[in-house]
Formats: structure tokens, C-alpha cells, sequence
């Protein structure tokens, strides 16, 4: 069964050591949670809002491994009103489980999907 889960993360300063390890922390959250082995990954969709220009999310997990794994990185559509600083993942994978996946949405970002991060969250994720 092919699965896809997303997630979020608020970037504070655009810094490319800042947006590589951010989308590190994000995609490892996201692997941790959801029980993903970096075997079953199909594919890693990374966007960031245009005010992130000094580093790629997809350069800065390839740093960490992800060999095999297919990256990709674009810019976030630019709406009026957006929040600034967000780096944002799509994952596909491969999952025997029927287990719904869980998103992430970690920092400032778990603001973006208030339904989907208790208060709980919030405080651990920051």
C-alpha cells in the first residue's frame, strides 16, 4: 500500500545550516512517529516559502544519508497573508500497516494545523 504523510516546521532565520537541519529534525520526526524505515521511502516533497533562499531541505538531508531516496524541492506558492519561514514535506512510502499516518507540524508551524497537534505537542515541538 503506497501511504503519504506531511508535515511542517517553522524556520527562525533564513540560514542554510538553519533550513538543512530543520528539514533533518522534520523528516526524522516524521520517520520516528509514523514507524517509516528510510527503506519504504518512495519519495521526500519539500517546499519552502520565498523567503527561504540560502539552503535546500532536499541538499541538506541527502547530508544525512537518503542515498537511494528520490528528493525534491520547490517554492511554496507565495499567498498573500502566509506565514513567512516555513519549510513544508510530503513523504510517500511503501506500508503493510493500516496504521493512518501521523502528520507533523513542529515550532511556530504546529500553529498552521492547530486541529491536528494538541497542546501537548506544541510545547514538546517547539
Amino acid at each position: 500500500m503506497i501511504r503519504a504523510v506531511r508535515g511542517a516546521v517553522g524556520i527562525e532565520r533564513n540560514d542554510r545550516q538553519e533550513i538543512q537541519s530543520g528539514a533533518h529534525r522534520l523528516v526524522g520526526e516524521i520517520l520516528n512517529r509514523n514507524k517509516i524505515e528510510e527503506a519504504q521511502i518512495i519519495s521526500v516533497l519539500f517546499s519552502v516559502t520565498k523567503d527561504l533562499t540560502k539552503g535546500n531541505p532536499a541538499t541538506g538531508l541527502r547530508s544525512y544519508g537518503f542515498a537511494d531516496t528520490p528528493l525534491f524541492c520547490v517554492q511554496e506558492a507565495d499567498i498573500e497573508g502566509a506565514e513567512p519561514g516555513i519549510l513544508r514535506v510530503l513523504v510517500t512510502y511503501s506500508s503493510q500497516s493500516g496504521q493512518t499516518p501521523v502528520p507533523i507540524y513542529l515550532g511556530r508551524a504546529a500553529e498552521l494545523r492547530p486541529d491536528l497537534n494538541g497542546p501537548a505537542d506544541r510545547e514538546v515541538q517547539r
